[in-house]
């Protein structure tokens, strides 16, 4: 076997020390962009912050998650389930209940988002004034482009009435 190869088949971590995203998509096998679809969309990341602090039944996040449906947080629970990182424990009552916890992998995910959120706060601003300044640009460039059309439009007149 050659150095640097993963002895298991589909192992889709790097095996060699250059990180190169474009790998992502072209491992067979390797379903890393898949996940982070799954765990990066804004429901499952409200979903396993909620259950960072506790068991909540369906009703308790429904209720806890505005804007979501009904449909979609059962998609979600489904595909947090399947993946691991959200457990569902049914009991046998009448109604039956239903509650949702996070599991110890989900825990290590909320670290990771926790660390996302903390840098989107201390960061909020910076990115606020990158955001004016480039609504500033566009603006600025829309208009230059206006002036550019209405200029040619004006030429374009001029020749066809025969001023030019």
């Amino acid at each position: 076997m050659e150095d640097g190869t993963s002895p298991t088949p589909g192992y889709c971590a790097d095996t060699d020390a250059d990180y190169d995203v474009a790998q992502w998509d072209a491992r067979e096998g390797c379903e890393v962009r898949q996940i982070l679809d799954r765990v990066a969309d804004k429901w499952s990341l409200l979903v396993i912050a909620l259950l960072e602090r506790r068991t909540l039944r369906f009703t308790e996040l429904r209720r806890e998650i505005d804007g979501v449906s009904q449909r979609m947080l059962a998609r979600t629970l489904r595909h947090l389930e399947r993946d691991g990182l959200v457990s569902r424990t049914v009991y046998a009552t009448v109604p039956p209940r239903v509650e949702y916890r996070l599991t110890d992998l989900g825990g290590t995910l909320h670290e990771t988002i926790k660390s996302l959120v903390t840098w989107t706060e201390a960061h909020q601003s910076e990115i606020a004034g990158a955001r004016a300044a480039y609504d500033r640009r566009a603006a600025a460039e829309q208009a230059d482009a206006e002036r550019a059309a209405a200029e040619r439009d004006r030429i374009a007149r001029d020749v066809l009435s025969g001023r030019r």
